[in-house]
């Protein structure tokens, strides 16, 4: 049986790695700063869509300008609203399929006098496509439908999804149909299992 003081020198040496090991099997971005820019935390994500941003820098040397400056939005309202929590959000568009939902607060850790800020970069399309694929799932759909709901998710127009699937509109419309059923007779039992 391990005492008390074992036990907390075993959570102090596996919690920094099972935490590491969350921050990065997140599919967002999450950048960790000082209010002075400087980097103490990003994750494989972050790394990534930084140096889509600055191609040719690092996260380490330098932030990407469009996120430094939601930073310092958020640094600058510090002393407008001190008593509330202040979140910062935008949206990074570097092409049709490249958009990014950016999201800047602050974190206070308890053994620390400043605040650090926390950046979260999620990918708008990576987001839609988990989402359809989970829905998918949820209702139920064949191989071709989860197609056609995938493309719909994303935005695609029904002349758009057929081009691309290489079917007709009427066929878009008759599998949209169909989704749209599942996805009533799916939600249809957990609205009857509240009341």
């Amino acid at each position: 049986m391990l005492t008390q003081l074992e036990q907390k020198e075993i959570a102090a040496q596996v919690n920094p790695l099972l935490l590491q090991g969350v921050l990065e099997g997140i599919t967002d971005g999450i950048l960790i700063l000082t209010e002075q820019g400087e980097v103490l935390y990003h994750n494989y994500y972050a790394h990534c869509i930084c140096q889509q941003l600055n191609p040719g820098g690092s996260v380490v040397d330098s932030i990407p300008e469009v996120i430094w400056r939601s930073c310092q939005a958020l640094i600058e309202s510090r002393s407008l609203y001190a008593d509330q929590p202040v979140v910062i959000e935008s949206e990074i568009t570097l092409s049709q399929s490249k958009v990014y939902r950016m999201r800047v607060r602050w974190l206070t850790l308890e053994d620390s006098n400043h605040p650090y800020l926390v950046v979260l970069l999620e990918d708008r399309c990576q987001s839609i496509q988990n989402r359809a694929f989970a829905e998918a799932l949820l209702y139920n759909l064949t191989p071709r439908q989860a197609e056609v709901w995938l493309l719909r998710r994303a935005g695609f127009s029904y002349q758009q999804i057929a081009a691309e699937l290489y079917i007709t509109i009427n066929t878009v419309k008759r599998h949209l149909k169909e989704i749209y059923n599942k996805q009533k007779m799916a939600i249809a039992p957990e609205c009857q299992m509240a009341f």
